[in-house]
């Protein structure tokens, strides 16, 4: 942590002075297509990010700057423009953009380091957020925020519409601020020694970044697998509610004739629809098949063209001693190559593999969507008719029980005016009071049966009730697979930008093999002239100047030393070789005097 916060504060200082040096040239005025600016809004990020705690969630890790800068509101009202102009932005979906939006609109505002003071007076605020040893929480904080105040000479004038700040990709270019050694005088070695160890520092921290990017991939594949077997049981339970479900249905269509034809009805729909689906099915898994078979050939040209290579490379490890270290060299970059290849071909086989798994969860989800929509449907329908029979069975009671009242009324007029006829209306009584007992049996008949109803109206309250909170259980897999979707399309991005590098790459392998057959030639050709090594020049013999990768290294064909591509772009046709070959500005002055001379 401690060499990591050094480094930081190097190249902070280095970009700050870079910044200001460019901008005094230019006029104070700054645009976003300017490269020093944009290497320091880079190294800011970086330093941001140093010692931040990283927040876990169900779909991977999260590890961004931008909730810090969150408390610049709370803490200074002024800056609440800035945070509510970034939150409404909506082309910036992820915290990384918001962050670097935020950052560009306080170097707008001139209030960078003042915003920045803030935050670090309030550390125990920052404690939530930062490692105790991070950049932010210790004493280095200050002094960037001392080398921030220097920027408010500047003025510039930045525009976030256009630009996509979510896809950015946050690496440090050291090449702006490796140092010349042409400006180095001759005697100085002591000061020549420290610049090369600085550009050494420069260049190990340049792959501590890849490593961590490397680092952060395998996490997020890990998260990927972790939330793939999650859901798989997730999926497991939603297929056993599903079988309790279906027995259930059975159980009343039995009882029901009427529910039994309405759910054959639907069995018959929902049948349609899963033929529906095989056939979609299929048809994507054709595609699916196609595109396999073609990523197969591509692998087979590719493992041809490889064999080719390494027969190439066997047959060019009989040439002279002088070329077996450049000969290994090369063997070992395209070793590298092919690790990356594999790599990335594998990356690609899961992101498949992921791919398929989500389709095939969503179309299971769909049909558990499908028939719970159904059952739910049935049961509703079920509902009203038990309430419609209800309603039936309380009118019979109203009738019966006018009856009886009515009955009972006639028995006493009919005993008060006929005392004479006590017998007939005795029978009649009695007829009425059988009458009566068998209405009172068919009331507590028509009472159980309602109270049957209601308990089977409760159950299937209990059950509508299960399935609606299944249905939101399979939103939130929807909203999981839109996010998983999202995060396919990043690593999609991720891989073509890979592709285009590793293309790249097999162009500079294609022009190192043409120099090699040039060389070839050369050593064939000299006999009596000295050819230099490529380890042993490290400038050029007559600028004097450092090879790098834009100053890359040329042999002059006649004398055998070893010149950059501007003092060596001359072309001549020597005795021992047959077409214009390569020579050195000196050699091409001397051949041609000595042809002139001849020619005289």
């Amino acid at each position: 942590m401690m060499e990591e916060r050094t480094n930081l504060m190097h190249m902070m200082k280095l970009s700050v002075k870079v910044l200001l040096q460019s901008a005094l040239s230019l006029g104070r005025s700054l645009d976003a297509d300017h490269a020093p600016l944009q290497q320091f809004f880079v190294v800011m990020e970086h330093c941001l990010k140093h010692g931040l705690k990283v927040k876990k969630s169900f779909i991977g890790q999260n590890k961004s700057f931008f909730g810090p800068l969150e408390l610049v509101e709370k803490l200074c009202p002024e800056a609440a423009d800035i945070a509510t102009s970034v939150r409404n932005l909506p082309e910036l979906k992820t915290a990384v953009g918001r962050g670097r939006a935020w950052l560009y609109l306080a170097l707008m505002q001139k209030k960078l380091a003042d915003y920045l003071k803030v935050l670090i007076d309030n550390k125990h605020l920052l404690s939530e957020f930062y490692e105790p040893e991070a950049l932010m929480m210790e004493e280095e904080g200050m002094v960037i925020v001392g080398l921030l105040v220097g920027l408010n000479v500047l003025d510039a004038n930045l525009c976030l519409k256009g630009e996509d700040l979510d896809s950015q990709v946050g690496v440090i270019d050291f090449s702006l601020y490796l140092k010349d050694v042409q400006d180095l005088d001759g005697g100085k070695e002591h000061e020549r020694i420290t610049d090369v160890l600085d550009q050494k520092n420069y260049v190990e921290e340049l792959n501590r970044h890849l490593s961590c990017t490397v680092g952060d991939l395998q996490s997020k594949i890990d998260g990927l697998e972790k939330t793939n077997s999650k859901l798989q049981e997730e999926l497991s339970a939603a297929t056993d509610r599903i079988c309790s479900l279906q027995e259930e249905q059975q159980q009343l269509r039995e009882q029901n004739e009427l529910i039994r034809e309405r759910s054959e009805k639907s069995v018959e729909i929902t049948k349609q629809d899963t033929k529906v689906e095989l056939e979609t099915y299929k048809q994507t898994r054709q595609g699916l098949d196609e595109m396999y078979s073609d990523v197969w050939k591509q692998l087979k040209e590719e493992k041809k063209v490889r064999l080719e290579l390494e027969k190439e490379l066997e047959l060019q490890i009989g040439m002279k001693t002088e070329m077996e270290i450049a000969m290994k060299l090369l063997e070992k970059d395209t070793h590298e190559k092919q690790d990356t290849l594999v790599a990335l071909r594998q990356q690609l086989e899961e992101v498949k593999a992921i791919n398929l798994q989500m389709f095939h969860k969503v179309q299971n989800a769909e049909s558990c969507l499908q028939q719970k929509n159904d059952a739910i449907t049935s049961f509703e329908e079920k509902n009203n008719q038990v309430m419609s029979s209800m309603k039936q069975m309380e009118e019979r009671l109203q009738l019966s029980e006018r009856a009886r009242q009515g009955a009972e009324e006639r028995s006493l007029k009919v005993q008060q005016e006929l005392g004479s006829q006590t017998c007939a209306l005795q029978q009649q009584l009695s007829q009425l009071h059988e009458q009566c007992s068998s209405l009172e049996k068919e009331l507590k008949s028509e009472k159980e049966q309602r109270q049957a109803l209601q308990r089977e109206l409760q159950q299937e309250k209990d059950t509508s009730s299960l399935l609606r909170a299944e249905l939101q259980q399979v939103e939130g897999l929807k909203k999981e697979l839109r996010e998983l979707q999202d995060e396919k399309a990043d690593l999609q991005k991720v891989c073509d930008e890979q592709e285009q590098a590793l293309q790249e790459m097999g162009l500079h392998l294609s022009q190192s093999k043409l120099k090699m057959e040039d060389i070839k030639e050369v050593n064939k050709a000299l006999k009596g002239h000295t050819w230099l090594k490529d380890d042993e020049a490290t400038h050029c013999k007559q600028c004097e100047k450092e090879f790098s990768i834009s100053r890359r290294k040329h042999h002059c064909r006649h004398c055998g030393h070893i010149f950059c591509n501007m003092c060596s772009s001359n072309e001549l046709a020597l005795p021992s070789y047959p077409k214009p070959v390569r020579v050195c500005d000196s050699c091409h002055t001397l051949l041609l005097q000595r042809c002139s001379s001849t020619g005289s």
